[in-house]
């Protein structure tokens, strides 16, 4: 893998970091994520979203 700048890294670090709080004060409200994963967008979380034709986008 490429060696990153130091700035570079530490943008990459904040925004890292900035997307886990997010997804981590999601879930402390009861709200779903939307993940793209294998060309498709899969729902995370109780209240996500169920589609019948798409089992894939089930939450686990």
């Amino acid at each position: 893998m490429t060696e990153l700048s130091p700035d570079t890294q530490e943008m990459l670090d904040s925004l890292r970091a900035a997307v886990t709080e997010e997804l981590e004060r999601k879930q402390r409200m009861g709200h779903y994520a939307v993940f793209w994963q294998d060309g498709k967008p899969v729902f995370i979380g109780e209240d996500a979203p169920h589609y019948p034709d798409d089992t894939d986008s089930q939450p686990r």
